[in-house]
């Protein structure tokens, strides 16, 4: 590891980032940067004025709903990312106050000590095609699940079907 070496973590929520460093040397200095708003030119602006000062710098968040155009748009940039499973970061027995600053201090801190596992990052393609199956199998559910309940509105009316197999066209003449 470069002494020279600034690991970043990121702690990335809907609206803000909670931006935390942790310098390469070992039993280095842990500091809480702030925070940013969570968009694109914000992050780069984070970058390049923490690049002016650092020779490599290692970025870490946590998978999440906000994607991964974090990740894309920092190795873009030409610095190492690694998003981490946040069920595998490893928490210390009683630490259960979580707060954005704590978080983003201890990913920065366990990134350094490499206590992180990396999940696979999708291309473009990738993660389309999983959105578009997730979008699928969430459109299924919900029909099978107002399918149930109008079932079971008709039986208590009475209403029961006895002509075949439901939802055919039969079954909904």
């Amino acid at each position: 590891m470069n002494q020279n070496t600034l690991f970043v973590g990121l702690d990335v929520h809907k609206e803000k980032i909670a931006v935390a460093t942790a310098e390469g040397r070992r039993g280095g200095e842990v500091h809480f940067q702030g925070t940013i708003i969570n968009k694109l030119d914000a992050v780069r602006r984070l970058v390049e004025k923490h690049a002016k000062r650092h020779g490599q710098m290692q970025f870490c968040y946590e998978a999440g709903p906000c994607g991964y155009a974090i990740y894309r748009q920092i190795t873009k940039l030409g610095h190492d990312c690694t998003v981490v499973a946040p069920s595998l970061t490893p928490t210390r027995p009683g630490d259960r106050v979580k707060t954005d600053r704590r978080d983003a201090m201890t990913l920065a801190r366990l990134h350094r000590a490499g206590e992180l596992a990396a999940v696979w990052v999708p291309d473009e393609p990738h993660e389309a095609m999983r959105d578009l199956v997730r979008a699928r199998t969430a459109a299924m559910e919900s029909q099978r699940r107002a399918r149930q309940q109008l079932q079971g509105f008709l039986l208590r009316h009475n209403r029961i079907f006895t002509g075949g197999h439901n939802w055919t066209k039969k079954h909904r003449r």
